[in-house]
C-alpha cells in the first residue's frame, strides 16, 4: 500500500510506515508542501496514494466529490501523542484496514477509536 502523509504530520511519520514495509512519502517530498489540498487530493488519486492527514477537509471532499479514490485515514485527538506514538497508532492499525483502503475508505482513527467507511460516500 502506498502512503501519502499530509502536510499536517511530521516527515519523520515516513520511517516507522516504510520499516513495517508500506511505500511512504510526505507531501515534502513531492512538492506539495504548500498546495492546496485540492492539489494533493488529486496527486494521490492520480498516483494511488492513500492520504494519512489530520485534516478532515479530504473527507469531505470524497463525500462531495462522489468518488472512491484517494482514500483516507484520518487521524483524531493525536497532536497530544508524541511522534513515536503517533506512528506505533498508524503501523498497529494499518493491517487491520488495509483492505478497506484496497477497496476505498475513509478511516477514522485515533488512539481509543478505528472507524471505516466505505467509498463512495452516499
Amino acid at each position: 500500500m502506498r502512503l501519502l502523509l499530509d502536510a499536517n504530520l511530521s516527515p519523520k511519520l515516513v520511517e516507522p510506515l516504510t520499516t513495517v514495509g508500506y511505500e511512504s512519502i510526505h507531501v515534502a517530498d513531492v512538492g506539495l508542501l504548500r498546495s492546496s489540498d485540492d492539489a494533493i487530493f488529486e496527486y494521490a488519486a492520480n498516483e494511488g496514494y492513500v492520504v494519512i492527514t489530520a485534516d478532515s477537509d479530504f473527507p469531505m471532499m470524497l463525500a462531495l466529490r462522489h468518488t472512491s479514490r484517494p482514500s483516507v485515514v484520518l487521524l483524531r485527538h493525536i497532536t497530544e501523542l508524541p511522534r513515536h506514538r503517533q506512528g506505533e497508532l498508524l503501523a498497529e492499525n494499518l493491517p487491520l484496514v488495509e483492505e478497506d483502503l484496497h477497496k476505498g475508505a475513509i478511516v477514522s482513527l485515533s488512539p481509543t477509536r478505528l472507524a471505516v467507511r466505505d467509498l463512495p460516500v452516499e
